[in-house]
């Protein structure tokens, strides 16, 4: 094989999976935010109200941020189909990725909800 796909081969599974790090570790810091605002206003001198907007929008940003890593997954699945169909590396297992179909149709909290919305 050729020295050349092999190496765009292995640099794209490293980006890949460094992409999804990034998203997961992006989750992670909002989900630490998210309990930090929650244990602040669990102060007896703040009102139970106050930052509702903040966690609302943060909520928001958390269901972009599934989304986007969802989005991460159907790429990776497409780069493993490219990899089964075009690249066998020397000294590769051959095991490919699996991603459950379920995952990588997984819509975004907003667009369950509206769904949820409209067939109440």
């Amino acid at each position: 094989m050729d020295n050349r796909i092999l190496a765009d081969a292995h640099n794209l599974k490293k980006l890949v999976r460094e992409a999804e790090a990034l998203a997961d570790e992006a989750i992670i810091a909002m989900a630490r935010l998210k309990q930090a605002m929650l244990s602040a206003r669990q102060n007896p001198l703040v009102e139970v109200s106050t930052g509702q907007r903040a966690l609302l929008r943060l909520t928001e940003a958390e269901s972009q941020a599934l989304a986007m890593s969802t989005s991460l997954l159907r790429v990776h699945d497409e780069l493993s189909k490219v990899a089964r169909t075009h690249v066998v590396a020397g000294g590769d297992p051959g095991d490919p990725t699996k991603i459950p179909p379920s995952d990588l149709n997984a819509m975004p909290v907003r667009q369950v909800r509206e769904r949820e919305r409209l067939q109440a």
